[in-house]
């Protein structure tokens, strides 16, 4: 395979950024009977049966136990249409919202056997995406007026990916790719596992860019975000002159990522830095004051607290 030449410079690409829509509607459509079947098994809510009348009927609330922001509102509706066709769900708030203790969420009314059983199944998904848009809200305000983004990872539930990601959105962050098919992310791994060819990180880059071209059609070859990770200010130096979308700093010092800065500003002002690595609420902001573009962090998706969220009798 012949090496293209070296771009002079390259057409600014990003991700593209969820919001709810028919790809997120469906993943709830297919998770939602697992769901069930996690509480419920292939049989019934032998409590509720056993000492509910059939024909009881009740009206709770969700309820904020503490301040956060909000997420799932909209996947809870799927979680609601699946459990029964006489339960009414009534939000109060909206995906992104910012809640105080003693917020009232949410209504649900309808039979109290349908409403026990959906309970459990409505508050996890509540409470982990409330929590995963809470730390993200966090993460933003502890970079305001910096100018960098916080963008998500991989690090996600399986199987909640999208719900992850979106509930990030929420948060007011970003999203990175959603998987291994919508983007080139040459890492180390990558790097080593091509050592023995001789290909170096510019070559791995070009030749990256020379793939998409050959292989997919000129609109998504033209939106193809092409990333490479460095360790170094010597090897973020390398990069640059191929002109990859975006360089990936990962696990520098402050002083490392000023560098990189520096560098970037004076060769190629139009690749992004993104700075990753260990990053959490105490060091977020002293990352983002060295002027890279963007952080990636996993600890929204992975490392978050529940929101504490209820089902109050009214």
């Amino acid at each position: 395979m012949s090496q293209p030449d070296v771009p002079v410079t390259s057409p600014v690409r990003d991700h593209p950024q969820l919001d709810w829509n028919d790809q997120l509607e469906a993943a709830v459509r297919r998770a939602v009977p697992d769901w069930f079947v996690e509480d419920l098994g292939f049989e019934a809510d032998w409590t509720s049966v056993a000492l509910v009348p059939p024909e009881a009927m009740a009206k709770l609330a969700v309820v904020a136990r503490c301040p956060g922001v909000v997420a799932g509102l909209q996947a809870a509706a799927g979680v609601i249409g699946a459990a029964g066709e006489r339960l009414i769900w009534e939000p109060l708030v909206a995906d992104g919202d910012a809640l105080v203790a003693g917020t009232v969420v949410a209504r649900l009314a309808g039979p109290t056997r349908s409403i026990l059983q959906v309970e459990r199944v409505l508050l996890n998904l509540l409470g982990r995406l409330s929590g995963v848009a809470t730390a993200t809200q966090q993460l933003v305000d502890a970079v305001a007026g910096t100018g960098c983004r916080i963008y998500d990872t991989r690090k996600t539930v399986p199987g909640w990916r999208l719900l992850d990601k979106y509930a990030v959105r929420c948060g007011g962050g970003w999203n990175h790719r959603l998987g291994l098919f919508d983007a080139i992310l040459i890492k180390d791994n990558h790097l080593a596992a091509v050592a023995k060819t001789g290909m170096d990180p510019v070559a791995a880059v070009l030749r990256a860019r020379q793939f998409i071209e050959q292989t997919f059609p000129p609109a998504r070859a033209a939106a193809m975000v092409v990333e490479i990770e460095v360790d170094t200010p010597a090897q973020a130096q390398a990069v640059l002159a191929a002109h990859p979308d975006i360089v990936l700093l990962d696990n520098m010092s402050t002083e490392e990522l000023r560098a990189c800065v520096s560098l970037r500003d004076q060769m190629a002002k139009q690749v992004v830095l993104e700075a990753s690595g260990g990053i959490n609420l105490t060091s977020v902001r002293r990352v983002a004051e060295t002027g890279v573009d963007r952080i990636s962090t996993g600890m929204p998706t992975h490392a978050s607290a529940w929101l504490d969220l209820g089902l109050d009798w009214e």
